[in-house]
């Protein structure tokens, strides 16, 4: 049976770290890092997200404010809020909690959002620090945690076979650069993919952030494979489940991430790091290598 990837234990020790770095910065600085979010609508996944970051936040000493608007906002009260926020000394981290009710142009209020304070690695200019490799961008938090969770299992990604399935903007591109600077050999498929069993099967590290409950097999999976299952969906009898079907996986793989319990925790862990980054930043710190 695969080793149970522990996320919760993981995130639990870096936010013990943040919370020391989070104490210093304000003792030495007086500075207290900020996280503002902004939800539009009232979908039951987005209040359940921004509570969860809220209260994590609050445990770590950060300032937290939650921008809550009606699904029928006006464009231009969101624009004016983010202003705001860009503008506020006390704010280091704004997300914009997704999705957006439409018509609202995702694309565009994303881009509103001052790239320093943008936390959630979104705006055009990260996404591109992140491609070209360079520094002073921040990463998304999902690709972020899985890293962190990955650097927990192996010295080096180096020469790894790494397979992605799921090409979003927020898991599986982002995921797929960050594995290119590890120097590990990365492909990356989706469900259309021609003959995706045999090649999920190369990978020796599999990630899978596809959006479709128990969508990959246990056979598809590489014996002693690592599978970090990014998926969160919920069942008609309201059972979290993610998208690798869990129980003929964990028969073949050497290790594996629950859902829930695995990767959820460590986005978490990794948003309220870029957050305090910027903090880092804002009083011209570098922010130490966690």
């Amino acid at each position: 049976m695969a080793k149970l990837i522990d996320g919760r234990e993981v995130a639990e020790t870096l936010k013990s770290k943040l919370l020391t770095l989070t104490e210093t910065l304000a003792k030495e600085t007086g500075v207290k890092p900020g996280l503002a979010i902004l939800r539009v609508g009232e979908d039951p996944a987005s209040q359940l997200y921004v509570h969860t970051k809220g209260i994590s936040a609050k445990e770590i000493g950060f300032h937290f404010e939650e921008h809550a608007f009606p699904a029928w906002v006006a464009p231009a009260a969101l624009e004016s809020t983010i202003q705001e926020l860009n503008q506020s000394p006390h704010i280091h981290g704004i997300i914009l909690q997704l999705p957006l009710p439409t018509p609202l142009d995702k694309a565009y209020f994303l881009s509103l959002v001052d790239p320093q304070k943008d936390v959630d690695g979104l705006h055009p200019l990260n996404v591109g620090k992140l491609f070209q490799g360079s520094s002073g961008g921040f990463v998304p938090p999902t690709p972020l945690g899985c890293l962190l969770l990955l650097q927990t299992l192996y010295p080096s990604l180096e020469g790894r076979m790494v397979g992605i399935v799921g090409g979003s903007a927020l898991v599986g591109k982002p995921m797929a650069m960050l594995m290119l600077q590890q120097g590990a050999t990365v492909w990356v498929a989706h469900s259309k993919t021609v003959n995706l069993p045999a090649l999920c099967e190369t990978a020796e590290i599999l990630i899978v952030a596809i959006g479709s409950p128990g969508f990959i097999q246990g056979e598809w999976i590489q014996n002693g494979a690592t599978v970090l299952d990014v998926g969160i969906n919920r069942l008609a009898s309201g059972k979290i489940v993610g998208d690798v079907d869990f129980a003929t996986a964990e028969k073949r793989a050497g290790a594996i991430t629950p859902v829930p319990g695995g990767v959820g925790p460590m986005t978490v862990v990794s948003l309220l790091r870029n957050t305090l980054e910027s903090a880092y930043r804002s009083v011209g710190w570098e922010f130490p290598v966690l």
